[in-house]
């Protein structure tokens, strides 16, 4: 079963995304802030992290520099989500080693689809 770290300071959006992705079978395990989410990946590297951006103690551009530099940390497919939803915002997510980019709010097929634009679902 492939893992997955969801990273956000609200409990309502982990909630949403922890149900939609066990539903898609993932193992999901939930961190609150970047900081956190580094703590998880140092214990054991996620198959995949959904990111936020704005969060307390490391925000998601900063967790994911330093993700991209740990043992491992270039592995994890990482797609931010976030209400951030200009140009610049996503030209320097993927050019930070996002591989992909969604916007809050988000349902099941939106995710689904990321998902299988990234190779971590087979298409319907």
């Amino acid at each position: 079963m492939k893992t997955f770290l969801v990273v956000d300071d609200s409990t309502v959006v982990r909630r949403i995304a922890r149900q939609i992705l066990e539903d898609l079978s993932f193992s999901v395990s939930e961190a609150e802030n970047g900081e956190i989410a580094l703590a998880a990946c140092g214990r054991a590297m996620p198959d995949a992290i959904l990111l936020d951006w704005n969060m307390p103690v490391a925000d998601g551009p900063t967790f994911l520099a330093r993700l991209r530099r740990l043992d491992g940390g270039a592995a994890p497919k990482v797609i931010f989500c976030t209400t951030e939803n200009d140009v610049e915002h996503i030209t320097q997510a993927i050019e930070g080693g996002a591989d992909e980019y969604i916007m809050k709010p988000f349902d099941q097929d939106i995710l689904r689809a990321k998902l299988e634009e990234v190779g971590l679902l087979a298409p319907q």
